[in-house]
């Protein structure tokens, strides 16, 4: 491994040192918004859109490694471009900050300078299987979860936070957090937004269970991770209560609110959001792409928790530590799983959303956002098989107009949400349906749906209008990281329908 030169300087001496370098290399955000290398010898001519080894922020010879190996498996030289400009982007483009004696690293998720401890975990996702043979990227990702540590354990309720003060980097400042008033309060030198969302702490879960699944190393678990984890019972507990205790006493732990000429909407009923009666879920005020939930308990954030939360309870017992943590974790799992089945399926659908049991506090509300967790992810997420007779009756009515946020045109199709608007769809639906379903024609389907609406620059935007295919955000390190972890799933399950060969592939293997 070899760390890009810009990022060498970074945790050498700090930020000051990057101007020179930085100078010498594009803005990655600028960059992508026009094709650059050879083109790909396919029909879709897909250019080479990774930066100058030197431009890199994190070099790899093992991700290099898999790089090749992709290539000279897969049959479509597009697809084989594809997975070659996207499954580096998260390395190439997104490691701001790392220094392995500090223990300390920061990742942007594209082109907005925060770490999303959501986007963090899935774009890391698809390099786990080689953090066993590569110690540099190990570290890296360790120390990736020590910086998430420490600002879970102090900020629970937030996902998004600025560069740690070791790095030298200095805050950003974020205009959709001007005016917003936040309680718990919380420090905007340390925190870049404070809405809450599940997906956040069930990231920082995967993140850590996915790095000790891999290498067996279990010494990130220090105090500062425990803090964290305490942190994250906490808001568990704490949002699982109803709206109102039984003498209508106000039950407020965390709100978050607009006005005073904030660009973010507010959440009604003075931040605290719509009222919920106590089911089992875990509430949220916003969901994973950063928008107002309706109702609070969202079940496929729910879904997600209840998966890592089992996952911890394993971990922890593998490791011969902290019982009484792993017996709350299994606790709440069941607990949450249990309130899935039990009250927010009907006639074999879930909802995306709920706020109560079907005889009191009935709403729900049946839909699906592409940002993941999502339903359609339910089973990439592991809370179900794909071939579940109730999440084959979810997916059929989530890829039809019967969801809201479902939208075909001429050229492109899938489910967007109200992030950007009803009528773009997100790439990231189309690789959630993928890893749903083992039939090869909706897999090839989707596959080349993706592949064919790339603007001709070979990377995966966020989302793509049905009426012209323009795109938004040209740089999205966690959809590209998202799309290379489903061509990996392929290569294993599906191999005859990417490889020249009906040979499995597993990188580190």
């Amino acid at each position: 491994m070899k760390l890009g030169f810009a990022t060498w300087v970074s945790a050498a001496v700090g930020a000051s040192a990057l101007l020179g370098a930085a100078a010498q290399c594009p803005d990655f955000t600028t960059y992508s918004q026009s094709p650059q290398g050879n083109p790909s010898s396919g029909p879709l001519a897909l250019p080479y859109m990774r930066p100058a080894p030197a431009c890199r922020t994190f070099n790899s010879t093992s991700v290099e490694k898999v790089i090749n190996d992709m290539k000279a498996r897969l049959k479509d030289p597009d697809l084989a471009r594809l997975f070659e400009n996207t499954f580096p982007n998260t390395l190439d483009t997104t490691v701001k900050y790392f220094n392995a004696t500090e223990n300390l690293a920061f990742i942007i998720t594209g082109d907005i300078t925060a770490q999303w401890l959501r986007d963090t975990a899935n774009q890391f996702a698809h390099y786990h299987t080689l953090l066993s043979s590569d110690k540099d990227l190990a570290t890296l990702v360790k120390a990736v979860i020590n910086n998430e540590a420490r600002y879970v354990s102090q900020y629970p309720y937030c996902g998004a936070f600025q560069p740690p003060p070791e790095s030298g980097l200095a805050p950003s400042h974020n205009d959709w957090a001007d005016g917003v008033t936040v309680n718990p309060p919380v420090n905007n030198q340390t925190v870049f937004e404070c809405k809450y969302e599940i997906d956040s702490l069930c990231g920082f879960l995967k993140l850590s269970r996915s790095y000790y699944q891999a290498t067996k190393d279990s010494s990130f678990m220090n105090s500062n991770w425990f803090s964290a984890v305490d942190q994250i019972f906490r808001v568990i507990w704490e949002q699982s209560q109803s709206t109102f205790d039984d003498d209508f006493n106000l039950v407020s732990y965390y709100n978050w609110t607009g006005g005073n000429g904030a660009l973010s909407p507010a959440v009604n009923n003075a931040g605290n959001g719509e009222p919920k009666l106590y089911t089992g879920l875990v509430g949220t005020h916003h969901r994973p792409s950063d928008d107002l939930s309706t109702f609070a308990f969202l079940v496929p954030a729910n879904a997600m928790l209840s998966v890592e939360l089992t996952n911890l309870a394993n971990m922890l017992d593998a490791t011969k530590q902290a019982k009484n943590i792993s017996q709350l974790a299994k606790k709440y799992s069941s607990t949450i799983t249990n309130a899935i089945w039990d009250t927010t399926l009907v006639n074999n659908i879930f909802a995306y959303e709920t706020n109560g049991k079907h005889a009191r506090f009935g709403g729900r509300y049946v839909m699906d956002d592409a940002n993941v967790p999502s339903l359609l992810s339910l089973p990439y997420l592991g809370f179900l098989e794909k071939n579940h007779p109730a999440y084959v009756a979810t997916r059929k009515l989530l890829l039809s107009r019967k969801n809201p946020y479902y939208a075909a045109g001429k050229n492109f199709s899938g489910i967007g949400g109200p992030h950007v608007d009803a009528w773009n769809p997100w790439p990231m639906s189309q690789i959630s349906a993928i890893f749903g379903t083992d039939d090869d024609n909706e897999i090839m389907q989707s596959l080349y749906l993706i592949a064919n609406n790339t603007g001709g620059l070979g990377l995966i935007h966020e989302s793509i209008s049905i009426y012209d295919g323009t795109y938004t955000r040209p740089w999205f390190a966690w959809a590209n990281s998202y799309f290379a972890e489903m061509l990996l799933d392929l290569a294993q399950r599906k191999p005859h329908l990417i490889f020249t060969e009906n040979k499995p592939y597993t990188p580190g293997q």
